[in-house]
């Protein structure tokens, strides 16, 4: 992949990062978007729930929200191939956690979440053009 290409994939995983998780970052807009996903939740018949969250789980919901935004942010300004590389390995655990929680009783709602983070983690692991110049460069140098 061209590298221009491949820095448009990881600011399009930024936007869409910071579009997502801002609402988790107060206590006040996650309480809201806390609401909404519970009515999607309900009004969409899939199976597992969106219980409702205690002081700590607002913390640790409004804690992710922060730091993904921070690192969403990053993205935009500094775009580069290694935080491509770095989103997409955090991505992958963001996933896992994901399918641990639905299969553990969280709703199925989820499930949309994860499919883009799957996406955006592989679509951020693929070979750069520039990264396989640099391989035979130093094969060339050995």
């Amino acid at each position: 992949m061209q590298p221009a290409r491949y820095l448009k994939i990881v600011r399009l995983s930024a936007w869409y990062d910071l579009v997502v998780t801002a609402g988790f970052a107060t206590p006040w807009t996650f309480m809201l978007l806390h609401g909404v996903l519970s009515t999607l939740a309900q009004q969409s018949g899939l199976p597992g729930e969106v219980p409702p969250f205690a002081p700590a789980h607002v913390l640790m919901a409004n804690l992710l929200g922060s730091v993904v935004v921070v690192w969403s942010l990053l993205r935009l300004h500094a775009t580069q191939v290694l935080h491509g590389r770095y989103d997409a390995l955090a991505r992958f655990l963001f996933a896992a956690c994901q399918l641990y929680a639905v299969a553990h009783g969280a709703s199925w709602l989820i499930l949309g979440f994860t499919a883009v983070e799957l996406a955006f983690g592989i679509a951020q692991l693929l070979p750069v053009a520039m990264e396989k110049q640099g391989e035979e460069r130093l094969k060339q140098a050995a």
